[in-house]
């Protein structure tokens, strides 16, 4: 099963982890977040967040989720991506995190594309509402 660590700013993924818990009925095992503060050195952390990838890969390798492309979240992972062993896709949101646990056992490569696909996919403009009762404004 392939890990999934969340690297975002303050308690975002701490956050969708307890969101995608909610989706799923329960905790989901190998799933973590750390959450990274205005103050925070990116170099400093990258010991810690390599301990954590270490601490959820059984062997089939760890997708990285992170918020936002060119911020610090992302420019920590950044320096952790291994193809073939960590993976990285940025611009997280709860259907990037369900779609991603989802299909943790397939490949890691295979799961950084269904990821990508279920975040841009989870993103509609909603233009009506087929449960809207005659009452509802």
């Amino acid at each position: 099963m392939i890990g999934i660590l969340i690297i975002a700013h303050g308690t975002l993924g701490d956050s969708l982890i307890h969101c995608a818990n909610h989706v799923f009925g329960g905790t989901q095992p190998r799933l973590q977040q750390f959450g990274v503060a205005v103050q925070d050195d990116p170099v400093a952390l990258l010991p810690q967040v390599r301990e954590i990838i270490e601490g959820l890969d059984d062997g089939g390798g760890v997708l990285v989720l992170t918020d936002m492309y060119g911020a610090t979240p992302s420019n920590i992972a950044c320096r952790l991506v291994e193809p073939g062993r960590v993976e990285c896709v940025a611009g997280v949101n709860l259907p990037m995190l369900v779609r991603a646990i989802t299909y943790r056992n397939d490949p890691l490569e295979a799961l950084a594309e269904k990821a990508l696909s279920g975040g841009q996919d989870g993103v509609i403009h909603i233009t009506s509402c087929p449960f809207r009762q005659n009452g509802d404004k």
